[in-house]
């Protein structure tokens, strides 16, 4: 008989102040600290928590134009964001060293003049790695630029192997087919997707993968933004802008935690690691469900955007 395995694994639900990365990190270490507590060995926390994510600002962008006003409000971003060498990742890697265990964090990064929308990787063995975004959407290519397949890791947290994919990320469906391929065992994604059918989404990759599928995302008010920016969607202080929703899902799409709604908070769940193998008894994805015979995937992992 082999043994039998679990993970118990949290997702936080949480704000990250606009333009105010120190009180970020700091909140990140409170909420990572908390779901330690409650025995959590694998932490994930929202897309761009280091760094914010700008809800309902256009930067000045239109077609063929840019603002004076919306080139300072992206100067206070850039400040915002964090080098992958800097003092918030050895802070983040120093605190999992000392607690034990894993997260998955999401960032804006900051390499030369590009930023990247990020997710960190630590454990007790310090900063693992990074996935950056490999397409923005929408607006958010204004401000991001585009990751390519050289930061595209799974990290092994004991017998489980851990991925991410950040927000809709999850709807690319070559991405999720080599992420499968590196054997995904327990699926995050960082988000800021709040909608109703991102649970779908959820469930789907679940499914399809025969993952836990671990999603965070952030819960955001007007009232975390600075007063002198001015989302679209209003400038009342209670205005929502990002909604919530993270949830924990089985290998066959059952809801193990979540979906959270209405306020911050951590969802933590004992994944037994027994359902993937028996959830893949009639479905594996890379398996024997794939077809090698009719399908192929090639998937370019060298570095493409010309800094590391």
């Amino acid at each position: 008989m082999r043994p039998i395995h679990t993970l118990t694994a949290s997702v936080a639900q949480a704000g990250a102040r606009l333009f105010d990365t120190p009180a970020n990190l700091a909140k990140a270490q409170e909420l990572i600290l908390e779901a330690a507590s409650g025995s959590a060995e694998l932490v994930v926390l929202p897309e761009a928590f280091l760094g914010g994510y700008p809800k309902g600002m256009d930067f000045g962008v239109t077609v063929g134009s840019r603002t004076t006003e919306g080139r300072e409000l992206f100067r206070r971003y850039f400040d915002s964001a964090i080098d992958i060498s800097g003092p918030e990742v050895q802070h983040l890697s120093d605190l999992t060293r000392e607690l034990g265990v894993y997260t998955v964090v999401g960032a804006i990064e900051r390499a030369g003049g590009t930023l990247y929308c990020t997710a960190l990787y630590c454990g007790p063995q310090g900063y693992l790695g990074k996935h950056r975004k490999l397409m923005p959407t929408a607006a958010e290519r204004s401000i991001w630029g585009c990751g390519d397949g050289s930061t595209m890791p799974v990290v092994q947290v004991g017998p489980a192997t851990v991925g991410a994919a950040i927000c809709w990320e999850n709807y690319m469906p070559l991405f999720r087919t080599a992420m499968y391929g590196k054997g995904v065992d327990v699926w995050c994604a960082p988000t800021v997707d709040d909608r109703d059918n991102w649970q779908a989404t959820m469930r789907h990759i679940a499914l399809e993968g025969r993952c836990f599928v671990l999603s965070a995302n952030q819960y955001l008010l007007r009232s975390d933004l600075p007063v002198d920016v001015h989302p679209v969607q209003g400038d009342a202080p209670n205005t929502l802008l990002i909604g919530g929703g993270s949830t924990i899902i089985s290998p066959l799409g059952e809801v193990l935690a979540g979906p959270l709604r209405d306020s911050e908070g951590i969802l933590t769940a004992t994944l037994d690691l027994a359902d993937l193998a028996r959830s893949r008894f009639d479905f594996d994805p890379t398996g024997h469900y794939a077809r090698p015979d009719v399908f192929t995937l090639q998937v370019d992992e060298t570095p493409r955007t010309g800094r590391p």
